[in-house]
């Protein structure tokens, strides 16, 4: 198998990952899942899709990652994860689209306007 590579976003998220056949190991920015992610929710998060398929422990992902909070990045993880997948067998389609796997979270942060102090607040009203 060559490599497979995907792209996944949220907010200011960007995951860059390198599918090949191996051993389940997944390294992001040169470092364990573990290591980059101690929480494990945010592990659960990004195994996801290789949990809905039962791939886990099937291929070894590389993942570039920037921009973003750890949750945004954790989410981005496993939206090119779950792109990666489709892209390797075009059956687990169904199943990752039923889990929301495929949809892009297009949320963002919405941009200060002027004359107010942030996006939507306002400065506080005086009658007198």
């Amino acid at each position: 198998m060559e490599v497979i590579n995907a792209i996944g976003r949220r907010k200011e998220a960007i995951a860059r990952i390198y599918v090949t056949e191996g051993k389940g190991q997944i390294t992001i920015n040169k470092k364990s899942l573990e290591e980059y992610f101690p929480a494990p929710i945010l592990q659960y998060v990004v195994k996801q899709p290789l949990n809905a398929v039962n791939v886990d422990g099937e291929y070894d992902i590389k993942v570039n990652l920037k921009g973003g909070g750890v949750k945004g990045q954790a989410e981005a993880t496993r939206l090119a994860i779950a792109r990666a997948l489709v892209k390797i067998n075009e059956e687990y389609k169904s199943v990752l689209r039923a889990e929301g796997f495929l949809t892009r979270d297009s949320r963002v942060v919405e941009r200060k306007k002027p004359g107010r102090p942030k996006a939507r607040k306002r400065f506080q009203f005086s009658k007198r």
